[in-house]
């Protein structure tokens, strides 16, 4: 135990002994410069110093157009490009998808599969926002079963453990 604060000591007496930084002029070797310091102060203005570079180095990347430059990160233009392209992209399928029902249904009428008197565009377009639109989520025979099996099942947990013994 005496040895370990010995050290302790020592380690403490170097930490807070005053050591004096001198700059002299090397040519005629006076003193420009001295300073009264002790290890922890060392520690502590460096420790200090590389937070707060950190800290400006955060802000700079963080809040200013620098963060550009970094791989991964986009301009806000960019952002706003895309997204007003993307929403251009999908008016124009949309219209694209009803330009073609259109031309179908004309395509129907020429050929005779379709009277006259039932065209309408108003009516093409109304029916290409349905077909769209309309899906069938009714459940089918083998789904009502299934659901009826996994009900029973819950009910009765005893009979999955003896089913699996």
């Amino acid at each position: 135990m005496s040895k370990k604060r010995q050290k302790r000591r020592k380690i403490k007496e170097n930490l807070f002994n005053k050591r004096r930084l001198i700059i002299l002029n090397e040519d005629t070797f006076e003193e420009t410069f001295s300073l009264k310091l002790t290890l922890m102060n060392v520690f502590v203005v460096a420790s200090l110093g590389a937070i707060i570079i950190t800290f400006v180095t955060t802000f700079i990347i963080a809040f200013t157009p620098l963060r550009e430059f970094i791989p991964g990160y986009s301009s806000s233009k960019l952002k706003k490009d895309a997204m007003e392209l993307a929403l251009k992209s999908d008016s124009l399928s949309k219209a694209l998808k009803r330009n073609e029902a259109y031309i179908k249904s004309i395509q129907k009428v020429l050929t005779g599969e379709l009277e006259y008197a039932k065209f309408s565009k108003d009516s093409i377009l109304s029916a290409a926002d349905e077909v769209s639109s309309q899906v069938d989520l009714s459940p089918s025979k083998q789904e009502l079963e299934l659901r009826e099996q996994i009900a029973k099942e819950e009910k009765n947990p005893l009979s999955k453990k003896l089913k699996k013994e």
